[in-house]
């Protein structure tokens, strides 16, 4: 039988950990309830999460630290539940490397269906099969000396070392190099990374390319290989070799 996936969730008010941890135990998940900051990383160092829940209101805590903190030392999906529901706020969430953002109150379908989302895109054996048999994609990409495993999830620069990217970053880079030479919109990639459409201001893609840039650009300001197309959206310049 196959474990249940493991998930934290971080939140001051017991009411809301209780509340979220009886709605995902209800589908299959096992869930940790977490209520400090200190509680979460020491979890991560005995027995890590695949996926978690980050209120930013803790007391006495900056949740944006925390998220550093994750993000730094671990490889784990990332979704922000909080009732912080400023503009500002959402794209410093992105920037320090949330998979979703979901401001209180939440309806739990939604959010359920987010988590899963992330979930699809950070496990490989949660991926929908196909009713048919498909071509089978390719494996490794290379440009610029670059090196992307996309079985493996796993970017290698050009001087030999592992990159570490985020699942949203992982999955533009990847969508990306899918089309070279190809101007692809916001609303393109924010459907193909996170499964839905943008709004009018949602900045999530811009803020996703911003990262991306800084840590495949030889210099983030003046990009050669995502480059941007004033009103239309990016596109990845490099020739991209498959195998």
């Amino acid at each position: 039988m196959t474990s249940p996936l493991h998930l934290a969730v971080l939140d001051d008010e017991e009411d809301i950990t209780r509340l979220l941890a009886t709605y995902l135990q209800g589908h299959g998940f096992r869930v940790s309830q977490l209520h400090r900051g200190r509680d979460l990383l020491a979890l991560m160092a005995n027995d890590p999460p695949v996926l978690v829940l980050l209120d930013l209101g803790l007391p006495g805590e900056d949740g944006f630290v925390i998220a550093r903190q994750l993000r730094e030392h671990w490889q784990c999906g990332l979704v922000i539940v909080t009732g912080r529901g400023d503009a500002v706020d959402k794209v410093v969430g992105l920037e320090v490397g949330a998979d979703d953002y979901v401001t209180k109150p939440f309806d739990l379908r939604e959010l359920l269906a987010r988590i899963k989302a992330v979930l699809r895109r950070i496990v490989p054996a949660l991926a929908p099969a196909s009713a048919a048999t498909p071509a089978t994609p390719p494996s490794t990409k290379r440009f610029e000396g670059w090196e992307l495993d996309v079985a493996a999830r796993r970017l290698t620069a050009p001087q030999g070392h592992e990159v570490v990217l985020t699942s949203g970053e992982f999955d533009l880079l990847h969508a990306l190099s899918d089309a070279p030479g190809r101007v692809l919109s916001r609303d393109y990639l924010l459907e193909r990374t996170r499964g839905r459409d943008g709004g009018p201001f949602d900045r999530t893609i811009d803020v996703q390319i911003g990262r991306l840039r800084r840590k495949i650009e030889s210099d983030a300001d003046s990009p050669q290989m995502i480059k941007s197309v004033r009103g239309a959206g990016y596109l990845f310049a490099p020739r991209v070799d498959t195998a």
